[in-house]
C-alpha cells in the first residue's frame, strides 16, 4: 500500500511560524491593531481619533542608549499597513457608533452625548470589525472633558519645548535615529513654564486643559508620549498629523502644515467660551498660523508664545508679534524660557514665588 506524505501544509506552517518569531523578535505584529488617541469632549460633543493597520510596531518596552537599537526602534514606528473602508465601532456609556476608516486608516468620531459627560477623564473602547461584524481587534483610549477654568493651553511640539532641528532635515533625522524617547532633551526652563500654565488661574484641585498640536507624523505619538511622560509635562491631548509608511520615513516632519490651522480651529471652535494661551517657534509656520487663527478667534487668545530658536530674532516674526499686540492679544517673542515664564508673571499667569 503507497502512503502519500504531504509536506507542504507542514512547510507552510513552519514558515508562519517563523515569520511570528522574527515579527515579534522585531517588536511588529501582523495581526489587526485599533490605535487610538486621547480624546476630547465638552458638554455636549466628543471628539476621537485613531488609525486601523494590519501590521505595525508594538510598544517599545526597554530604553538603552545604543544607536542600531534606537535607529531600528524609529524605523520600526513607520513599519506599518493601514487598513481602509474597515467597520469601526464605538462604545460609550451605553451608546454605540460606527464609522469606516479611510484610505491611510485614519478614523475619527465626532458625537453628541446624550447624557451631559463629567468632568475629568472617561475610558472609551473601540473595536474593529469584520464583514460578519465580528471583532477583529479592540483598543481603549481616554477622553478628556477638561474643568471650567479660565485658560487652557495650545502648544507645538518640535522646537517649541523638544529640541528637534525642524528646520534642518539631515539635523532631525539625526537626532531621531541616535537618540530615544527617554534620551531627547527639552529645553531648559521649558518644563517649569508648562507646570505653571497648567495651574494659572486654575479653580482649586484642578489643572489647565493641554494640547500638543504638531506637523509631526502619528507615528510619532508614542514616543512623544513617552517622551512628555519621562519630563512631567502636563498631561494632554496630542493631535498629530498624517501617518506616513516605511518608504516615507526620511520625509519626517515635511508635512503640510496648513492643516495645523485647521486642527487648532476644532479646539478652538469646541470650547467657544474659552481663553487660549499659544506656544509655539519661529523654525516653521507658527507666527503665521497663530497670525491667522488671531484674525479669526482673536477674542479667544489671550497669549501668545513664540521661541526664537536660532540666535537672533527674526524681524519678520517681530512684525506678526506686532499684529498681535495691536489686537490687544499679549504675546512674548524669547530666546529663553525664562524671559516667558517672567512675561507671564507679568501679565499675572504665573506667579514667580
Amino acid at each position: 500500500m503507497n502512503v502519500e506524505i504531504r509536506t507542504e501544509p507542514k512547510k507552510r506552517s513552519l514558515l508562519l511560524s517563523l515569520k511570528k518569531r522574527m515579527w515579534r523578535w522585531l517588536r511588529l505584529t501582523n495581526l489587526p491593531v485599533v490605535k487610538l488617541y486621547t480624546g476630547y469632549g465638552n458638554k455636549t460633543h466628543c471628539y476621537l481619533y485613531g488609525h486601523a493597520f494590519s501590521f505595525g510596531p508594538l510598544p517599545r518596552k526597554k530604553y538603552r542608549q545604543n544607536f542600531l537599537i534606537n535607529a531600528l526602534a524609529l524605523l520600526r514606528l513607520f513599519m506599518v499597513r493601514t487598513k481602509k473602508g474597515v467597520a469601526i465601532r464605538l462604545l460609550w456609556k451605553g451608546e454605540q457608533f460606527i464609522t469606516r476608516s479611510e484610505a491611510d486608516g485614519f478614523f475619527k468620531f465626532e458625537w453628541s452625548p446624550l447624557a451631559t459627560p463629567a468632568v475629568g477623564y472617561h475610558e472609551v473602547q473601540v473595536d474593529m470589525l469584520d464583514a460578519n461584524d465580528q471583532i477583529m481587534a479592540t483598543g481603549t483610549a481616554q477622553l478628556i472633558v477638561p474643568p471650567q477654568n479660565p485658560f487652557a493651553v495650545i502648544s507645538d511640539i518640535d522646537d517649541t519645548f523638544l529640541i528637534s532641528y525642524s528646520a534642518n532635515l539631515r539635523k532631525r533625522l539625526f537626532v531621531l535615529l541616535t537618540e530615544n524617547a527617554l534620551s531627547r532633551k527639552p529645553f531648559d526652563g521649558v518644563v517649569e513654564h508648562y507646570k505653571m500654565l497648567s495651574h494659572a488661574r486654575a479653580s482649586k484641585d484642578t489643572v489647565n486643559a493641554f494640547f500638543y498640536v504638531s506637523s509631526s507624523e502619528w507615528n510619532l505619538y508614542d514616543y512623544i508620549r513617552d517622551f512628555s511622560k519621562q519630563h512631567q509635562l502636563p498631561q494632554g491631548v496630542h493631535l498629530l498629523n498624517q501617518v506616513k509608511t516605511f518608504s516615507q520615513v526620511f520625509k519626517t516632519g515635511q508635512n503640510n502644515h496648513g492643516t495645523k490651522f485647521m486642527r487648532i480651529s476644532r479646539i478652538l471652535e469646541a470650547y467657544p467660551q474659552q481663553q487660549f494661551i499659544l506656544l509655539g517657534d519661529d523654525s516653521q509656520e507658527d507666527p503665521k498660523i497663530y497670525s491667522s487663527l488671531a484674525k479669526h478667534f482673536g477674542k479667544q487668545i489671550f497669549c501668545v508664545y513664540i521661541r526664537c530658536v536660532g540666535k537672533n530674532l527674526k524681524p519678520n516674526v517681530e512684525e506678526m508679534m506686532n499684529t498681535f499686540k495691536i489686537a490687544g492679544i499679549h504675546c512674548c517673542y524669547f530666546n529663553h524660557s525664562a524671559h516667558a515664564i517672567a512675561h507671564s508673571a507679568s501679565i499675572g499667569l504665573v506667579s514667580q514665588e
